[in-house]
């Protein structure tokens, strides 16, 4: 264990205890622990900064800018829950459900891969680094993925309608 790994684990014996009893008079019992991990992160992370002498203070303020933070973000979450709830649903075989259906019949890593370029808008060279591999290797894959989402599009139409490509009914055997 080196010198500064010794020092966190001194710290946060010192300081866990007093700040879970902060945390959990503010908060349920969940969020002080979401929480606590938050400020052990800016804990470790700062430890060059933490005053020696009466680090507590210093660390009560590091957990109250987290407890804010994460009522913040609780905040955005539920405010967007509201928003979403509120709108209209989709029923019936529209573009969405069609595209939904589509995505289904994808593995989970061309599902991954299509929608972090098309939902996320992320180039190829972009998402080689999410998935730690080539952008070449990517560009190909995202075209494979492209042409199956197509097939599938082009085949759920076709048996939804009916029709052949060309619009026209099919023959009847």
């Amino acid at each position: 264990m080196n010198d500064g790994e010794a020092r966190f684990e001194a710290l946060v014996a010192q300081v866990h205890d007093p700040l879970m009893r902060y945390l959990r008079r503010r908060t349920d019992m969940h969020s002080a622990d979401e929480v606590m991990s938050d400020v052990l992160l800016t804990l470790w992370r700062r430890l060059d900064s933490i005053p020696e002498p009466a680090p507590l203070p210093w660390c009560y303020g590091v957990a109250r800018r987290a407890l804010a933070n994460h009522r913040r973000s609780t905040q955005r979450r539920l405010r967007l829950a509201k928003r979403l709830e509120s709108e209209p649903a989709v029923h019936g075989h529209d573009d969405d459900s069609d595209l939904a259906q589509a995505l289904a019949t994808l593995s989970e890593s061309e599902h991954e891969l299509v929608t972090l370029w098309a939902w996320e808008g992320l180039e190829p060279r972009e998402i080689a680094v999410v998935l730690e591999t080539t952008a070449n290797a990517v560009s190909l894959r995202l075209a494979r993925v492209k042409k199956k989402l197509a097939a599938e599009l082009t085949r759920q139409n076709h048996v939804a309608g009916g029709h052949n490509r060309d619009g026209n009914a099919g023959a009847r055997p």
